[in-house]
């Protein structure tokens, strides 16, 4: 059997003679770049690894070192400033030399690494990194049965690297290695800011109480008069200060009047204030720091359970104002994450599109980029921000748990100054994990991880945040009583039929995910599965795209005939083609897409917010995204933008039991809003319900009810005006199946025009 080929990235040709002498395959590397990718274009490796089943046979790297080599010039010092190496992101395992002198070792993907290297630079340098595989570091490691993790994922456990790159249900198996974010060389004055964290105490209607944390690096205070001169500016709204420091750290509070508050999407503008923090020393700038501001204030307020009274809270306040929370899951915006930076801005824009005011960075993912959290600070979108942990029984040794603590500090210091990120989380589905490993009796309350480090980092780093220790969190109360009810739930149901049981009875007040299946367009798939595997199905090339990552190994080949049911149980038909396929299961996750954001919003109080899984893939699959990884929207896109209007009418599913529909508009502005509405029936063409109504400021507002027919199908279509605009909807009544050629010819005629 041949060894595994050794693997060298150059930037540059200096030491390329060098590597050859020991038979290294030398090939050009781009920086930020993968592994696959920089192999595709060196002719090595196939050039699009996620056509059909490419993507495993890049599996044969994963064993593979790595060396990346940069010859550079540059100024050799700087009279009174530091010189750093940043490295903003390298995956995984890496030793860093400048000029042959081994300057850091790197264990960490997810942070950026600043390494001083002040005087070890030359008019003419040279970087080289080796990177050494992240599969082989890992066994290096303890496990023992006490860890648990997905099948294909326990190599992931000690290793600081996105969970998902060991194969997922949502993204393939892409280990991949390299210099995924820039690399740059930094100057920095010796004497220097080291840490700012401005956070707002309290607001009122037209002021806000604030704080400013510093810390400086290198600074002498007996050698001068050294000052903080702020300023930060939105609109005529100013605010300045001036003090003298009495110390390398510490609190500086004043208070700003005619404040421009920060609100979330649809409740008020995201006011920003431009900040600029300057270091004085005998009043000459010798620093200085620039970066928006939101003032506003946020708190979650929760319970632990539903109590047996079905008393339960979890709900989001900012700026003391309940916030009803519409919101997706974010997730891997590719596999390969040298490639997020240039998809992320239309991303946000279907976040934005689709009237999303939170989303949820999942824990299997990386930690997003600045230029993530400045937009989401533009548009108003809350963030729920995951540590990056996901789906398993995590190491509780006192090596690991330094590690965390060190990226916990790094990401906290990294993005507390946004007014969007609204909530830390210790993990997703962690505490869940224990029970589906077989563990129910093991507490997932002892999981120092994030009952201990992030807790202490968060209150250390960002005290002004709520934290949430898992996701759905399950306390010693929940623990202690099996049976009860968690507040906030991911809510996967029985994923058949989306008004089974499991969805109507589900008594969370917030669903943190909840998703259903939906086929990519016809002209889509045909840019990932061969011509000969579009159909019939399923097959090698759909299930490795469902994802089930490893082929061979059933781990989640389910999904596709799960999709085939999901079809069957609303329309009571097995599609004869592919495009019959994509058309009817885009239509069957559109409609329980829309129900689950109307179910929840028709609720609103008794619930508080739902966010769905998900927004886009981050590669070409058959998924519940409800935009696909080349920008295709599916139908489930345009009907979630259509429920998560500011103002909905909805026509309530009831018990099944119930003779009469509750008609209800949903308003989710902070003011009174004039509607009038109708409801027409499609089968009979008579209007069955209209009126005028004053929709009251954030809540719901009963319009009417419908009676119910149990044996009856028909669509409702839902028409309404009021100052924000037109609005419609349809609502799909009785219990299927339904044929699919008349519920077609009813979409259709539900439509503004369409009789």
């Amino acid at each position: 059997m041949a060894p595994d080929p050794i693997i060298a990235s150059l930037s540059d040709s200096v030491t390329k003679i060098d590597l050859e002498r020991f038979g290294v395959n030398v090939f050009p590397a781009v920086v930020p770049g993968n592994l696959e990718i920089d192999l595709g274009k060196a002719g090595l490796a196939v050039t699009d690894p996620f056509f059909g089943m490419n993507v495993d046979t890049l599996r044969h790297y994963e064993s593979c070192h790595m060396w990346y080599t940069l010859d550079f010039t540059a100024e050799s010092e700087r009279q009174g400033e530091h010189a750093f190496l940043v490295l903003e992101g390298v995956d995984c395992f890496a030793d860093i030399f400048v000029n042959r002198q081994l300057v850091a070792r790197l264990s960490n993907m997810l942070i950026p690494h600043e390494i001083d290297i002040t005087g070890l630079l030359k008019p003419r340098n040279e970087l080289f990194i080796h990177i050494r595989p992240a599969l082989l570091e890992a066994r290096k490691y303890p496990l023992g049965p006490g860890n648990v993790a997905q099948e294909a994922n326990f190599d992931s456990l000690h290793v600081r690297k996105a969970p998902h790159m060991y194969g997922w249900d949502i993204m393939p198996r892409a280990l991949s290695a390299g210099l995924w974010r820039p690399v740059r060389i930094e100057w920095r004055p010796e004497a220097r800011i080291g840490e700012l964290a401005l956070w707002t105490r309290s607001v009122t209607t037209d002021s806000a109480q604030e704080t400013l944390w510093y810390r400086l690096d290198g600074v002498d205070l007996h050698r001068g008069r050294y000052e903080l001169d702020i300023e930060g500016v939105c609109g005529d709204s100013i605010f300045t200060q001036r003090p003298q420091l009495l110390g390398t750290a510490g609190h500086l509070r004043f208070d700003v009047g005619n404040a421009r508050l920060w609100w979330p999407k649809g409740r008020g503008d995201a006011n920003l204030y431009d900040v600029t923090v300057r270091l004085l020393n005998n009043g000459e700038e010798i620093d200085r720091r620039q970066f928006r501001h939101g003032m506003r204030t946020i708190e979650l307020s929760r319970t632990e359970i539903i109590d047996d009274a079905g008393v339960g809270d979890f709900v989001f306040w900012v700026n003391g104002e309940r916030v009803f929370v519409l919101g997706t899951n974010w997730v891997p915006l590719d596999a390969y994450h040298s490639r997020d930076a240039e998809r992320l801005d239309a991303a946000i824009a279907l976040l934005d599109e689709c009237g999303c005011n939170m989303v949820r960075c999942w824990g299997g993912n990386v930690y997003e980029s600045a230029r993530f959290f400045d937009l989401c600070d533009e548009r108003g979108v809350l963030v729920w921000q995951d540590f990056a942990m996901a789906c398993g029984a995590y190491p509780q040794d006192d090596d690991f748990a330094q590690r965390i603590e060190v990226e916990a500090r790094a990401i906290a210091r990294r993005i507390r100054n946004h007014a969007s990120l609204a909530v830390w989380c210790g993990d997703n589905e962690c505490d869940a994990m224990l029970k589906w490993g077989g563990f129910p009796c093991v507490d997932p309350n002892q999981n120092r991880i994030t009952r201990e480090v992030l807790p202490r980092v968060l209150r250390e780093c960002d005290p002004s945040r709520p934290y949430l220790p898992s996701s759905p969190y399950i306390g010693p109360k929940a623990f202690a009583n099996r049976q009860a009810d968690l507040p906030e739930q991911h809510l996967w149901g029985e994923r058949r039929y989306y008004k089974a049981p499991g969805y109507l009875n589900a008594r969370a007040r917030f669903a943190s995910e909840i998703g259903y299946h939906g086929c990519p367009s016809v002209e889509s798939i045909k840019k990932f599965i061969s011509a000969d595997k579009l159909w019939p199905i399923p097959n090698d090339e759909w299930t490795l795209h469902a994802t089930s990552p490893i082929p061979g190994v059933n781990l989640y080949d389910y999904r596709i005939k799960l999709m085939l049911l999901q079809i069957g149980d609303l329309f009571g038909t097995n599609p004869e083609s592919l495009e019959q396929f994509s058309s009817l299961s885009q239509c069957v996750q559109a409609e329980a897409m829309k129900f689950f954001v109307e179910r929840f919003r028709s609720r609103k109080w008794a619930t508080t917010g739902i966010i769905w899984w998900n927004l886009i893939d981050g590669w070409p699959q058959f998924s519940d995204a409800v935009v696909d990884y080349f920008y295709d929207k599916k139908l489930a896109f345009d009907w979630i933008a259509r429920a998560q209007r500011p103002l909905h009418v909805v026509v309530a599913e009831q018990e099944r039991t119930a003779p009469l529909h509750k008609v209800v508009a949903c308003n989710d502005t902070r003011g009174d809003i004039a509607l009038a509405y109708s409801i027409r029936s499609i089968c009979s063409g008579s209007e069955i319900l209209a009126g005028n109504v004053i929709a009251a400021a954030d809540s719901v507002t009963d319009l009417g009810t419908i009676e119910r027919s149990p044996m009856a199908q028909d669509m409702y279509a839902i028409e309404w005006e009021c100052k924000l605009g037109h609005g419609n909807s349809h609502y799909l009544a009785g219990d299927p199946p339904f044929d699919a050629a008349t519920y077609l010819r009813w979409l259709i005629e539900s439509l503004p025009g369409g009789r």
